[in-house]
């Protein structure tokens, strides 16, 4: 019997899919969950609709509850955290604050100022949770999903001892889409991704001994809906000679060249049909239009009327499968995010860097790349630059750093002058100060 503490609990969609993702395992189903999360109300509905999940299942697996993250952690043998800082209130502010300014954000939550300033609120948090590990469960392995991913896992190495790996679907995505465009099975692919998260690329591609890196874009070209769905990632893709991981939108947000020179220019590059596509604050209003939905299914999903997840329906979210592999040696391969000691060759030592990991009972094995292409590794750098004087600010309270890891975001330094940056984080650290200790 193991003991999963899950800190963030109340968002009751990937709670559900990671407890179920768990027991999906058999040696797991006798898992002790204990749920936490600041929300009384979202973890109510997320510990009752799991514990419903266990019953209908007749899993001898427990759910607890508390609003007491110390509670949580004690003893625990695994820490999951998918909290999010300021919720929808001051994602908003991410969001309308840099676009009053100039800067047009599709998502907001990786780079950028929404996602430099989503970091400043969130590594106080982080800290305070790796703090009680080392006091409470310090033998834990700690599975962040909490975004922005390479700044959190970065702030956390720095400032304590806690054992952290960052995980991300961004990967899984990207290889489905390569898969289909090449026309071979998902489980058939074979590829290295690596980079930063977020921005993780495709350097190599094959299929059954193959190489086919260099058919991946006649792929993309000869598929009418990846084509419609991907125009800025296949646009880089062709001037790069590498697909990118994460969705059109995602990407656009963490270049130079894309999102400026006017609506029709964002246009160009954007697809309407989705909120990752590139719409502007696309994922905003995505998460303002379905704030409610969980609250309106919550009795129909308690009462019977919605289906619940069903055992054995695994999603791929690495999660499980990390800690199935650790607790059953059966050996699972997977890119997660983690610190980089020389592993990419030429990105900076120390920076959080996504790569193909091998994980069995003996731990988390990360390989070895070497270099990345130096179009792939340049981009890479000029985030990391900015995400290391954010992580740095974060850490000491430094207004001034914060603006200039602002500056030197690649979105922003295309946009606006010193004087505007400056402008525009005086404002969000104004109107954001409730959740920012570090800078009182």
């Amino acid at each position: 019997m193991i003991k999963i503490a899950m800190i963030g609990a109340g968002s009751v969609g990937f709670t559900r899919r990671l407890l179920m993702d768990i027991l999906a395992v058999a040696e797991l189903r006798d898992t002790q969950f204990y749920l936490m999360d600041i929300d009384p109300e979202a973890l109510e509905m997320s510990a009752n609709l799991c514990g419903k999940m266990i019953a209908d299942n007749e899993l001898a697996a427990r759910v607890v509850s508390t609003t007491d993250r110390g509670q949580a952690l004690d003893g625990a043998d695994y820490v999951i955290t998918m909290i999010r800082v300021g919720g929808l209130e001051a994602f908003a502010k991410d969001i309308e604050i840099p676009l009053r300014h100039g800067v047009d954000q599709c998502v907001g939550d990786t780079l950028g100022p929404g996602g430099i300033f989503y970091a400043l609120r969130t590594i106080p948090v982080l800290l305070e949770i790796a703090s009680d590990i080392e006091r409470l469960c310090p033998g834990a392995l700690w599975l962040n999903y909490s975004n922005p991913m390479a700044m959190n896992c970065w702030a956390v190495r720095r400032a304590s001892s806690a054992q952290i790996v960052g995980l991300c679907h961004g990967v899984q995505g990207g290889a489905h889409q390569i898969a289909t465009a090449l026309g071979v099975p998902d489980a058939e692919l074979e590829y290295v991704c690596a980079g930063i998260n977020h921005q993780t690329w495709f350097i190599k591609v094959a299929h059954k001994g193959r190489d086919l890196t260099g058919r991946v874009l006649e792929g993309f070209k000869n598929n009418a809906d990846l084509m419609k769905h991907e125009p800025l990632r296949i646009d880089v893709l062709e001037r790069f000679g590498y697909y990118s991981t994460e969705s059109n939108g995602h990407l656009s947000e963490y270049l130079p060249w894309y999102r400026k020179g006017g609506k029709e220019q964002i246009d160009r590059w954007t697809d309407y049909s989705t909120w990752i596509g590139g719409e502007t604050g696309g994922y905003l209003r995505c998460c303002r239009e379905s704030q409610d939905d969980y609250r309106k299914n919550y009795p129909r999903w308690l009462s019977g009327e919605l289906e619940q997840i069903k055992l054995g329906e695994r999603s791929h979210e690495h999660g499980s499968y990390i800690i199935e592999a650790l607790e059953t040696g059966r050996r699972y391969w997977g890119c997660f995010n983690v610190e980089n000691t020389g592993l990419i060759t030429n990105l900076p030592d120390g920076c959080t860097v996504e790569l193909p990991c091998i994980v069995d009972s003996t731990g988390i094995h990360p390989t070895h790349v070497g270099d990345l292409p130096l179009q792939c590794a340049a981009t890479c750098r000029a985030s990391i630059s900015a995400q290391e004087m954010a992580v740095e600010a974060a850490l000491t309270g430094d207004r001034d750093l914060v603006k200039l890891a602002v500056l030197h975001d690649p979105l922003t330094s295309a946009l606006l002058t010193p004087e505007q940056v400056w402008e525009m984080c005086d404002e969000m650290f104004a109107q954001m100060s409730p959740w920012l200790p570090q800078f009182r």
